[in-house]
């Protein structure tokens, strides 16, 4: 087979492939599961470069020579320091951050600068997850626009390996999600193995005694 035994999922930050490893590893253990964590400027240049074969991406992103499947929705959450009046609310709107500092990348300095209570990031749910802080606090945002995380690659693989992973995203089972050369072993092995059952029997019939005609046992007077 010429193709490479291993694949690379990559995944932006907050994205938890925990589930779908988990099943992919126990459907094809020797084809190892390699995933790599890109920012989402990076995300549409890591698919095209190669860098990995699939990205679990953040919408937008150009699709341009690339497939496309939505997956879920994130929550948006305003993200600041404790000591933020949004720790004294369950949730707010956008309009009770009018006059905030507002930052939606979440970078290191940007989130110092949020822990300080000097901004409010905006960010995905997921994200403020991810890298939670004992000195911050989230809270959701009613009306701010949600996020979407979909499962990108490049439209012109077509190996049988990507299929398979869509497959397990997708939630197949695992008699759908078996590869062709899988199935093609599975059938040789079973045409084989009937093959052999066929010999079998037949040396079994050939060492079997056989009877000629007049030599049953007559019935007693």
């Amino acid at each position: 087979m010429t193709e490479r035994q291993r694949l690379r999922v990559g995944f932006v930050p907050g994205v938890t492939l925990r589930k779908w490893r988990t099943v992919w590893e126990e459907r094809f253990p020797r084809v190892p599961l390699e995933t790599i964590e890109v920012t989402e400027e990076e995300q549409r240049r890591a698919l095209l470069t190669g860098a990995v074969d699939l990205c679990l991406v953040r919408l937008p992103l150009d699709t341009d020579a690339l497939h496309l499947i939505p997956l879920y929705e994130e929550v948006c959450v305003a993200w600041s320091s404790k000591d933020h009046p949004l720790e004294a609310v369950t949730e707010l709107t956008l309009e009770d951050l009018a006059g905030e500092v507002l930052l939606t990348s979440p970078t290191p300095d940007a989130i110092q600068q949020a822990a300080f209570a000097d901004a409010v990031l905006l960010v995905p749910m997921s994200i403020a997850r991810t890298f939670s802080r004992r000195d911050m606090v989230y809270r959701p945002v009613t009306d701010a626009p949600t996020t979407r995380i979909g499962l990108a690659w490049r439209a012109d693989d077509e190996r049988p390996w990507i299929a398979e992973f869509v497959g397990v995203v997708r939630g197949r089972t695992a008699n759908s999600s078996r590869t062709a050369s899988e199935r093609a072993a599975q059938s040789g092995s079973a045409g084989a193995s009937g093959r052999t059952g066929q010999r079998q029997a037949a040396r079994r019939d050939d060492r079997r005694p056989r009877r000629g005609p007049g030599t049953g046992r007559g019935r007693r007077r």
